[in-house]
């Protein structure tokens, strides 16, 4: 077993479970990709397990804080059993769920969503690429399915020094048979939302923000909003959540057009009529912009943008871009008015996500009742180690 050597004083973070080395703590030591690596102190006590990552400024990934344990297939396998058997333990209205999220859950690097009888799986790790096929059947045995469809894509596989990866890793056609679908009918608090597992966002679909949807279309119905704007829309699924609250009309912008497309097929899906939504392929801070400048307002806001801060480096610059589009949306907001804002954004924390919006508020020359702190859904867990797991945060601000 190849030994790593971390810098004195490097050791305080795994003393505390974290489970991430970075490369600048380390004196000594290395491995080929993905390998496992015994991680000692300065003073050559041992301090964990890991994957070792030779291109990544996260230079290991901890697999296990117990000396005793061995980092085998048994190990991968007893941990994907694990953390499918925790989400039974979750009441989860969807038949589309995240059965491992990384870290959180002993997994580092892996991603791995169920929608419907199909599993998706991102490998964003020098370590989960080398267990790949043991993971795989893993993943398939822990759920009885067959099917898993791998969404190796993500930026951060770069970072790994890997290749983008896609396609069906287990159950795909065979001997030039007929491919599984990739098109795929997700059942959710009552909706139905249609999902592309090739082409959508992360895995298809932003599972996170289940419980969000179902908050707002509580709130739509129990508040009988009317007119809904619904900011950075993706594939329509606040709109069709406000539809199924009872919203007389839904207006939703986004810059891409496919996914616009898809939005208004879901709107469909459900039944609605194509007469209370509106969609605009266009900017949503310059759409703003005009909308305050045709005197238009809104009972009910969603912002749910892309990520403007991957890191705590671009903190700054985001909060800016926060900033701007919350001013102009409490500006929008009828009083008595509700606005749902978000941040997925890993560099902003949620104290920080607070203050840009009581800033935004500020400046607009509103104020309001923050009502609820919004999350990801439990299925995205975080835990008292891994405090990044905690990307994901959201404000619900009724307008005085």
């Amino acid at each position: 077993m190849k030994t790593i050597r971390l810098k004195e004083g490097k050791e305080r973070s795994l003393l505390r479970r974290h489970p991430w080395i970075f490369d600048g703590a380390i004196a000594r030591g290395g491995a080929d990709a993905g390998e496992t690596v015994r991680v000692e102190s300065h003073a050559g006590e041992f301090l964990a397990w890991a994957a070792f990552s030779p291109a990544s400024k996260i230079r290991a990934r901890v697999w296990s804080f117990d000396e005793a344990q061995r980092i085998d297939a048994s190990f991968v396998i007893a941990a994907c059993a694990y953390s499918t058997r925790a989400r039974a333990r979750f009441d989860i209205k969807s038949d589309g769920l995240r059965l491992v999220h990384g870290e959180s859950d002993g997994l580092p690097g892996l991603i791995v969503d169920r929608y419907g009888d199909t599993l998706v799986a991102q490998f964003l790790s020098a370590g989960t690429e080398r267990w790949k096929d043991v993971l795989a059947d893993a993943l398939l045995d822990a759920t009885g399915l067959t099917k898993l469809y791998e969404r190796s894509d993500a930026n951060s596989r770069a970072l790994e020094g890997l290749p983008e990866v896609t396609g069906w890793l287990r159950g795909g056609p065979v001997a030039g048979g007929q491919a599984p679908p990739v098109e795929i009918e997700l059942q959710e608090h009552g909706w139905k939302l249609g999902v592309n597992i090739a082409e959508g966002h992360k895995t298809g679909f932003y599972l996170d923000q289940r419980d969000s949807r179902k908050k707002f279309a509580d709130t739509t119905r129990r508040l009988k909003f009317q007119r809904v704007l619904n900011c950075y829309c993706y594939t329509g699924g606040f709109t069709v959540a406000a539809l199924c609250g009872g919203a007389a009309h839904v207006t939703s912008i986004d810059s891409s057009g496919p996914a616009l497309v898809k939005a208004a097929a879901n709107v469909a899906l459900n039944g609605f009529d194509a007469a209370r939504t509106s969609f605009m392929d266009a900017d949503v801070n310059a759409s703003l912009r005009q909308f305050a400048v045709a005197g238009r307002s809104f009972d009910a806001i969603v912002l749910d943008p892309p990520k403007f801060a991957p890191t705590a480096a671009h903190a700054e610059r985001a909060a800016r871009a926060y900033k701007d589009i919350n001013r102009l949306a409490f500006k929008l907001l009828e009083p008595g008015g509700v606005l749902f804002t978000y941040s997925c954004s890993g560099g902003i924390s949620a104290d920080l996500f607070h203050k840009i919006v009581a800033s935004a508020g500020a400046d607009a020359g509103v104020d309001g009742y923050i009502s609820e702190r919004m999350g990801g859904a439990p299925d995205h867990p975080m835990t008292i180690a891994f405090p990044e797991g905690e990307y994901l945060k959201g404000l619900v601000v009724m307008r005085k």
